[in-house]
């Protein structure tokens, strides 16, 4: 009896620890709609995602603030920063740090740090200070196997209705590449004002993919269609078109 009594205390115990590592990493998915919260951030306090209906959203985390990595990538977002804005894209940052670490940080940043051609950035863009970590646990960012007190590099995209579309995660060591997070944000763009998807590799200006047709009545349509030269076929399901983005 007893050693049935041990065995069921031991399950009950990893029932829990599985439990809370799964609340710890609790990680909202293409499709979902992206929790609400309200926060302070270096432009003010915000109201997410009600701030920004109509806009698309990146969302990204970083390990913490005055580190070398986080600073290169702050660079760069800052210096691409009105590119994303010129595709009606906000991009908010956080990381488990409170305000004033982010304000001295950014100060830091654009008075003293020169790196890759870049110097003097104003990072303008709004920083969640999130020092209990409650908006880092709300997307998963916060994951226990890498840190139990620094964000990963977490990426989430999110659509002018709220809904998040792509969701990339980076370890603390390795910085992000900021032309690929753009590529994707505008092939994404293109898909949902198109209704077309995008081939591997695929850089804006190229070829897109007609979606495949449901039907063998379709099928058929789509071959006359690549036989007519509307579109280029390589098989009925695999057809692609030329599409004008800018």
């Amino acid at each position: 009896m007893a050693r049935v009594e041990r065995l069921l205390a031991g399950m009950s115990i990893l029932v829990l620890l599985t439990s809370t590592l799964a609340s710890a990493a609790n990680i909202p998915l293409i499709g979902d709609r992206a929790p609400s919260f309200t926060a302070p951030t270096t432009q003010g306090t915000i109201n997410f995602p009600d701030d920004y209906k109509g806009k698309w959203v990146i969302l990204f985390s970083h390990p913490a603030d005055f580190t070398p990595v986080c600073t290169t990538e702050f660079m760069t977002f800052g210096a691409m920063d009105h590119e994303f804005a010129a595709r009606n894209c906000q991009l908010i940052g956080l990381s488990i740090d409170g305000v004033y670490s982010h304000i001295a940080w950014l100060r830091t940043i654009q008075e003293k740090i020169e790196w890759n051609g870049m110097k003097g950035l104003a990072i303008t863009f709004p920083v969640i200070a999130d020092p209990m970590g409650n908006v880092a646990k709300l997307f998963g960012m916060l994951q226990p196997g890498a840190s139990g007190t620094e964000a990963v590099r977490a990426v989430f995209i999110i659509n002018p209705e709220g809904i998040v579309t792509a969701v990339l995660y980076y370890p603390l060591t390795n910085g992000r590449n900021m032309d690929e997070i753009m590529r994707l944000l505008i092939s994404l763009q293109t898909s949902a004002k198109h209704g077309v998807a995008t081939p591997a590799n695929w850089q804006p200006g190229d070829d897109v993919i007609v979606p495949p047709p449901g039907s063998c009545g379709g099928a058929a349509e789509r071959i006359k269609q690549g036989e007519a030269g509307e579109i280029k076929c390589l098989d009925w399901f695999l057809c692609f078109k030329k599409l004008d983005v800018n």
